[in-house]
Formats: structure tokens, sequence, C-alpha cells
């Protein structure tokens, strides 16, 4: 099996000068670099004595100099842990002594919680820093030596003149990557994806998006992410296109990035489209004429942003579903089909969907209940927690937690996370059912739907709700116009108008974040009204 770091010594070999990556402020690696500089940072790892098999933190943003760190990890047989910039020390510090990290490589500007996770588990912390004149083993931040992912003399001598560092052999089972999952039930558990899942996945949206050197992609998603990870960056580097990156998403900028670089594909995530959508201004479709593709995951994309998108910018939004235990990867829509809003599409080639009764019973087509995937996406399981993987892992079968249902198209239709179900009153409330109509609201830019404790119907249903700038907070009229769209049971009977909502690195909307106590005051504002107000029958 070709270690998943193979393609880009390929594409460095046959097309040298091909632009690989595209940075900031003009920064352009053509292959050739960005195969010589993941081998200056493999010689360094090699000569630290970093080797097949062991683990290295690595945390940095989604920058060219990531990448080489990442497939200068994997070339060498070792694991790259990949981790959130925005975590703190003690968080980092747990993964980094759960998996057993042998060393910390960390983006010199992101705060000094690498360099604190390292020493207080008691490994080696090295600084990764932007293109320098070479690598400067003389420096030293936190007591351990600087990297730079650039070549440098040292690394040439330790290589081939024609392809230094070569990528070593790997079995298609062996760990590529290890990636922490959120952690909403529980501690986080890392997911052992492997060089054979980089590879499927990689291969799978080449063909199904009919991808090739020619395109040029483009994402603010976080490389440290799977969807960033392995459906974009390990799709690129397989069929040799270039990967124009922002570290950080700005609709702005985003925008500029699509006309500027004359992107063909993009990836997102829900809530990047809708903000895409209203910084767009009176911008010229015409300047987004060469985008063909844009790929969507994360998270459920509601069909009212979906249109509005489609129609502004003249490009289909193409919806997928994965998660980190199936490398991303598990559905999608293509092209040349259509679907319906609120479908995720089909399973990709090779992967299997099945929705299970809670007794494990295979569902027919319409029945809701637990989705599973199979194919060759699905994790090794979780790192060092075989209990925790025998719970999700069965016959290949992965257990996602997600509730869905197949129509009769085979397409896959999620309904909610089955720890998200809102039970009112005896009655399944499903949260994303509610969100959908909630955007159709002209004065609604983002809204989520949970659930909340009640004394009499066991949970109530409550939104919170960001509005558009300049539009007044008014939850009786909300309320009113849902319920022209809703079953009554459905309808939001606490609503908290917010600022924005809380998301995660990629994005994507995080429910647990949302302060519940939002709605203690609404409550009790709601009790207050019903006892003023006249009775009425």
């Amino acid at each position: 099996m070709p270690n998943a770091a193979q393609p880009v010594w390929d594409h460095a070999a046959s097309a040298p000068d091909r632009a690989a990556l595209n940075g900031t402020a003009g920064q352009t690696w053509s292959y050739g670099t960005l195969r010589d500089r993941a081998a200056a940072v493999s010689a360094r790892l090699r000569a630290a004595g970093i080797g097949p098999g062991a683990r290295v933190l690595l945390i940095a943003p989604s920058v060219p100099e990531f990448v080489a760190a990442y497939y200068g990890v994997l070339s060498l047989g070792a694991v790259a842990v990949t981790a959130n910039t925005m975590a703190t020390a003690p968080e980092l510090a747990y993964i980094g002594e759960d998996a057993g990290v042998s060393l910390v490589l960390g983006w010199h500007s992101v705060s000094p919680a690498p360099a604190v996770a390292a020493a207080s588990s008691g490994v080696p912390y090295w600084p990764l820093r932007p293109e320098l004149d070479g690598l400067t083993g003389s420096e030293r931040v936190a007591g351990a030596a600087s990297v730079s992912a650039s070549a440098s003399a040292s690394a040439s001598a330790s290589a081939s003149a024609s392809e230094p560092g070569l990528p070593v052999e790997v079995a298609a089972d062996d760990t590529a990557a290890i990636l922490y999952t959120s952690g909403t039930t529980g501690r986080p558990k890392g997911a052992m994806l492997t060089h054979g899942n980089l590879h499927a996945c990689a291969s799978i949206f080449e063909g199904v998006h009919r991808l090739g050197p020619e395109d040029r992609a483009g994402t603010a998603l976080p490389l440290f992410h799977v969807y960033g990870q392995a459906c974009v960056l390990a799709t690129t580097m397989r069929v040799g296109a270039s990967l124009s990156l922002l570290p950080r998403f700005d609709p702005r900028e985003m925008l500029a990035l699509i006309r500027d670089h004359r992107l063909t594909t993009t990836a997102g995530v829900p809530t990047m489209w809708n903000a895409l959508l209203h910084a767009a201004g009176d911008a010229d479709p015409a300047d987004f004429a060469s985008l063909r593709l844009a790929s969507s995951g994360g998270a459920s994309l509601p069909g009212e942003v979906k249109r509005a998108f489609e129609q502004r910018f003249g490009c289909t939004i193409l919806e997928g579903y994965g998660l980190t235990e199936t490398t991303g990867a598990a559905t999608v829509q293509v092209a040349e089909r259509a679907t319906e809003v609120g479908s995720v599409g089909a399973a990709l080639p090779g992967c299997e969907i099945a929705v299970r009764a809670l007794d494990g019973t295979e569902l027919p087509a319409g029945g809701i209940g637990e989705v599973h995937v199979r194919g060759p996406v699905v994790m090794k399981g979780y790192w060092g927690r075989p209990e925790a993987t025998d719970e999700v892992l069965r016959d290949g079968w992965l257990a996602t937690g997600d509730l869905g249902l197949l129509d009769d198209a085979g397409e896959l239709h999620i309904v909610d996370r089955k720890k998200d179900l809102v039970i009112r009153g005896g009655y399944n409330v499903y949260p994303r059912e509610v969100e959908e109509v909630l955007y159709e609201h002209p004065d609604v830019v983002e809204a989520a739907v949970v659930g909340v404790p009640h004394d009499h119907y066991g949970e109530e249903v409550a939104a919170a709700i960001a509005l558009r700038p300049g539009a007044s907070p008014d939850a009786e009229a909300l309320r009113a116009w849902a319920k022209e769209r809703l079953s009554a049971y459905k309808v939001p009977h606490l609503v908290a108008f917010v600022d924005a909502l809380p998301k995660g690195a990629t994005g994507k909307i995080l429910k647990r974040a949302i302060d519940r106590s939002l709605f203690d005051d609404v409550a009790a504002d709601s009790a207050t009204e019903r006892r003023e107000r006249p009775r009425t029958d």
C-alpha cells in the first residue's frame, strides 16, 4: 500500500513546477517545493528518533507549512495527531498524553498552549515556522529546536538528489492520523484513520466529482479537521490540483479568493455559505463564473440557504455526509442527479448505508432509525479504547449516532443526532426540521433548536436565533409565523435572540455550547405573560 504522502512525491517527480499550494500574501508552492519541504521536516524528525508508528502532535492553522509538516510526518510512517489551534493547554495535554505522542509541533504564532502541553507531558516542543533560509537548528524556543518547512542542505544530504526522503512503504491498515472527536459524550476519543482510509476517501471523491490536475480548489476549512484534511487536502493532492488556503474564514476574503484565484471547486460548512450570501452584496455573479462545484458538509445545510446560494452564485452546492470516524465520507450528492432538499445523497462508491431500529433490525425505505456505514473509509477504531470501539463497530458496520432514513431512491436523509432529539410530551421533535423552517424567515440568519427540561412536558422546544442587522426581535411574531408552517408541538415555545451562535473550528454551530440559561428568563417572562393575559377559548 502506498504511503498517504506518496501522491505529493509522485506529482513532484512528474510535474515539479505545477502549483500545489497557495497561501496568503501571494505565497505559492509548487509540488516540487512542497515535496522538498515535507522531506526537510521528515529529515529533522528522523534525526530526532521519530519513526514508524510514533505519534506527533501537530497544531497549526490552514497554511502551506501545515501541509509540509503533515506529509513530513506521514512519509516516515509516523502518525499525525492533529488538534485545534484554539485548544487550551489542558486540552492539548490530554490529547498528547492519551495518544502517547513523542513530540509536539506547534505553529509559532499559536498561543503558548502547545509548548505548555508539551512541557506538562514531558515531550519536546518544536515551533513550526514559516519559510526561512533553512532549518535553523541553532534556534531554541521553549528549550526545543525550531522547525521551518523549508528545504535545507541538511535535508538534501539525507536523501537522494532526485526524490528527497521517499515515503516509507506502509500497510493499508497502518494508522496515518489520529483525530479526536468533539467529546460531546465524555472525554474526546481518538479516531484512528489509516493510510487505506485516506487513499479511499481521496480516490472516491476524485471519481465522484471528476477532479483533475487542472482544477483549482480553495477552502477556509481547518486542515486539522477531517473535512479539510481528508476530503479536501488528500483529494486535491491525489489529483495533482492546486489548493488555495485561508487560515481563518472571513466571508469577504473567501469571496476574493474565489474570484482572484478563479477557483473551480470549494468546500465549506453551512454557516460559511450563509455568511457568503450576506457578504456578497452587489458583487457581480460573473466574478464567480469559474466555480463549478461547491461541497458542503459538517452539518445539515438548510434548504433555504442552498436555494439562495445557487440563485446568487449560479453554482450548485452538493451536500455530503460523513463523520471523523468515516474519514469525513459516507454519502454525497452528484451534479448529474437531481436530489430533494434535505437529502445528503446516496452512498459513495464502495460504501454501504443502512438504517436500523434500536434492536438492530434493518428498516425499509422511509423508516427512521440509526444510520450505519460500512466501507473502506470506516476508521480502524478508537485509539486505546477497545470497549468504545466495540460499541460502535460491529462486522465492519459503524453505528453513527445519527437518526435518518433512506428514501425509495436510496438517498439518505439525516433527521438529527440521536442525542439532539427533543421529546415533548411524548412527541418526537427533530430540531433540524424546525430549523429548516426558521431559516425560511427573512430576518433569521442563524438558528439552533434544542430541548430544555420542563416539569410538565419533560422537554420544551427552544430556539436560539441570530437576526439580520436592523431586524427587531419579536418572539411572539416569530412563533406565530412558525405555527403556520409547523405542528403546534414543534413550534419553539422558548425563543432567545443572540448576536451569534457558538461555533466550532469548522464553523459548525455547537449546540452543546449554547447557554441554556438564556431560556430561563424567556420561560419566566412567558409564564408571567400567560398569567396576565385574559383567557380566551
